[in-house]
């Protein structure tokens, strides 16, 4: 591993707090994909995502989630789809409202590449988090992107 990769590892592994209980469905967390080892033209950074699946029974500390991004999907792109969230995300994120599901991106991944979005502190010093969800009708438009991104009907 490279000096450079070396210490970006680190900077990132000191910042994040990696998150320690199941995340309900339809929230919104990052993801740190460059943690995971994937390469380009893999998902390599980190990313607002939406949760599929919390938790799957006997596999403590996974989860299942589709990469959100804020470039528009290119014509005619059927295994991606947009969706607009009622709040804009914390910084760096909050440049935009309207997201683009990356359902061909579909990934479990552990805890430990997780964390919840952060607004700052709270009076008592403490960190302060944002949950947004998306919404049930948003989140059938998801399911159906990723039947089709996996070439399933939908």
């Amino acid at each position: 591993m490279r000096s450079s990769d070396l210490s970006r590892r680190i900077r990132t592994e000191r910042t994040q707090l990696p998150i320690e209980h199941p995340v309900d469905r339809k929230t919104i967390i990052i993801c740190d994909f460059d943690m995971g080892g994937f390469k380009p033209p893999e998902m390599v950074k980190r990313r607002p995502s939406v949760v599929i699946v919390g938790r799957l029974p006997n596999r403590s500390k996974l989860a299942t989630l589709v990469p959100l991004s804020g470039t528009p999907a290119p014509l005619n792109c059927d295994y991606q789809c947009a969706i607009t969230l009622t709040e804009r995300l914390p910084p760096p994120f909050d440049g935009q409202l309207e997201w683009w599901v990356k359902a061909d991106m579909l990934a479990t991944v552990s805890y430990a590449w997780l964390d919840l979005l952060r607004t700052g502190r709270g009076q008592d010093g403490r960190r302060t988090y944002l949950k947004p969800k998306v919404t049930e009708t948003q989140f059938d438009q998801i399911r159906a992107t990723i039947l089709r991104a996996l070439r399933f009907k939908s």
